[in-house]
């Protein structure tokens, strides 16, 4: 369940969101708690969510443009049509994860981990898949030629 403080800093919009996690970034280990949270349609675009624990969060339609997800726990998440273009997914955890109709232009999603997700209709336009684990994962033939796969 989340973590109640952490729900309502971040309910009060991005900018004091981004500054608590500032104040906080030098505390180790440090990783905010939404794990579960209902954050549907929500404009959450720049945010600073690295490391959080974002497991089976509701994150259908959110608009998460230019947001840092790096190494956030998204396993089991609901990313249906969330718009995800320009976001930093470094070594996310997105096993998984439903991610059909996201929106992925330009996304970094090297290292992250995508085993077992479905990209049906999502766009990836300008995604570099570099050292990204895909197995079962489900990346249409359509799309293929617009991603590139390298995995050195």
């Amino acid at each position: 369940m989340a973590n109640q403080k952490h729900l309502d800093i971040l309910s009060s919009g991005k900018t004091l969101w981004n500054k608590w996690r500032r104040e906080f970034a030098d505390v180790q280990a440090f990783e905010p708690d939404l794990h579960g949270a209902d954050l549907h349609g929500m404009a959450l675009s720049g945010i600073d969510l690295h490391g959080a624990d974002l497991t089976e969060v509701n994150l259908q339609d959110a608009d998460l443009r230019g947001a840092n997800l790096r190494q956030a726990d998204l396993r089991n998440s609901n990313l249906k049509s969330a718009n995800l273009t320009d976001a930093d997914l470094f070594q996310a955890r997105l096993n998984w994860a439903n991610l059909r109709n996201a929106i992925l232009s330009h996304a970094n999603l090297k290292r992250a981990d995508l085993r077992n997700v479905h990209l049906d209709g999502a766009e990836l336009d300008g995604v570099v898949l570099e050292r990204t684990l895909l197995d079962e994962a489900y990346l249409p033939k359509t799309h293929q030629g617009a991603v590139s796969l390298e995995q050195s």
